[in-house]
């Protein structure tokens, strides 16, 4: 990749567009049978926090980190929680569909990017909430990249 490729929040759409995906999918979280029992107490907040989190991880601004604690923060949010299988599935599958009716973009390029972190940090999450588990305490926040597949420019 070169100096000029963009980072994944720039493609994106920046805040906003993450705000938006975050918005639509907690609206879906709260009529999800799987999920709503997870989410049923949740901060009016937590749809933004978890925006400024993936713009953050998709390369934007450090908000999560300065306002909300970085890794520690959310990893402390995950702890004791046993989260399942299928709520992870259903986690992930309902992002994305969030993702296309938020208006992400949806080339392969991002979409491959994107799903791969989805994929990456809820199997994550669903090991750092097992009663036993011993995360890292002070691990910094992950910035993910285009890995295999930079957006085609032409």
């Amino acid at each position: 990749m070169t100096d000029d490729t963009p980072t994944l929040y720039d493609w994106a759409g920046g805040t906003e567009a993450f705000e938006r995906l975050t918005e639509i999918f907690y609206g879906k979280v709260r009529e999800d049978d799987v999920l709503e029992p997870v989410f049923r107490h949740m901060d009016p907040g937590h749809p933004k926090h978890v925006a400024a989190w993936l713009a953050e991880v998709f390369g934007g601004p450090e908000r999560y980190t300065e306002e909300r604690g970085g890794y520690p923060h959310m990893v402390a949010k995950h702890r004791n929680r046993a989260l399942t299988e299928e709520q992870r599935r259903r986690w992930a599958s309902l992002i994305c569909d969030a993702a296309d009716e938020a208006g992400l973009p949806s080339d392969p390029e991002f979409r491959s990017a994107f799903v791969a972190y989805i994929e990456w940090g809820t199997r994550l999450a669903v090991a750092n909430s097992q009663p036993d588990a011993s995360p890292p305490p002070n691990a910094p926040v992950p910035r993910w990249g285009w890995g295999e597949a930079p957006p085609y420019t032409g």
